[in-house]
């Protein structure tokens, strides 16, 4: 069965003094285009989650994000006092030149000015680093399930629309013998009209003969059955069939528009505009499987 593309996992664990949560995201991409937000604490596993990452995701636009939370009155930020000691004494120095008043509120101006708080990075055990990568596992696998959920809906809206495209080349058969016989008609017809006009026969057949076995679309109607029935067979192979699929419904596209091409006839025109409606969903969709 066929995988999306698109999907997104959370996992969250907790620790006696912190909650570290992890989230990733993917969208289509030709290939993988993997855009990373971790703490400055677990920079040392970047690389690792990175490959873990790529080697079980292989394609897709992918985010990930992992932040923590302080439970508890724990926290690894505090107030930088000096810092703000500095701070002060140039506010009260500018208030007392210029005579301006000093804020109402000069402590909570004072905090939001840079380096106003520091933030420590304390060392990180192993318990926190195995907690970690058990979120960022169970993140991964979320998603996965995601993609395969996702990937059976597009392949039963492949199977419908492909399904679709096989019953309108049918319906092209009626219309195909009386297509010829309304063209060859015309041009005996027209041929009829020209007065003192006197052909050769056995010549005119031949000519005949010829413009109609420009106008058959037998090979194209039995190119694009074969289509059809290898773009059914490649969903059946799994996962990483994307390409492929594109592929295929670029080949069915060609024989659709050939058929319009020669159909010389209003009622296959038509058809072969459902024809390319259908296809053209597949084609949107396609972009999204793995």
């Amino acid at each position: 069965m066929i995988q999306s593309m698109t999907g997104f996992g959370k996992s969250v664990v907790e620790l006696p003094h912190k909650k570290i949560t992890v989230e990733i995201k993917s969208l289509n991409s030709k290939q993988l285009d993997l855009s990373t937000r971790i703490p400055q604490q677990y920079r040392e596993l970047e690389m690792e989650i990175r490959s873990k990452i790529a080697q079980r995701l292989e394609r897709g636009k992918v985010d990930f994000l992992v932040y923590c939370e302080a439970i508890g009155k724990t926290t690894s930020a505090q107030i930088n006092i000096p810092v703000l000691e500095g701070y002060y004494q140039q506010v009260k120095e500018a208030s007392e030149k210029l005579g301006i008043a000093m804020p109402e509120d000069c402590i909570s101006m004072l905090l939001r000015m840079p380096d106003a708080m520091s933030t420590e990075s304390p060392e990180i055990d192993e318990a926190e680093i195995n907690a970690l990568k058990k979120a960022v596992d169970e993140a991964i696998t979320r998603l996965e399930e995601f993609r395969i959920q996702e990937g059976a809906m597009l392949q039963h809206l492949f199977e419908e629309k492909i399904d679709n495209i096989a019953r309108l080349l049918k319906e092209v058969e009626p219309y195909e013998k009386e297509r010829i016989e309304k063209i060859k008609g015309r041009i005996i017809d027209a041929l009829s009209k020209i007065e003192n006009f006197d052909y050769d026969k056995n010549r005119f057949e031949q000519e005949m003969i010829y413009y109609i076995e420009k106008l058959d679309i037998n090979e194209e109607k039995h190119r694009l059955d074969n289509h059809l029935k290898y773009f059914l067979e490649t969903m059946q192979a799994g996962k990483g069939q994307g390409k492929k699929l594109g592929f295929i419904s670029q080949e069915m596209g060609r024989e659709i528009n050939t058929l319009g091409s020669k159909s010389n006839q209003a009622e296959m025109q038509r058809i072969v505009v459902r024809m390319k409606d259908e296809l053209e969903q597949i084609k949107e969709q396609v972009l999204n499987v793995m």
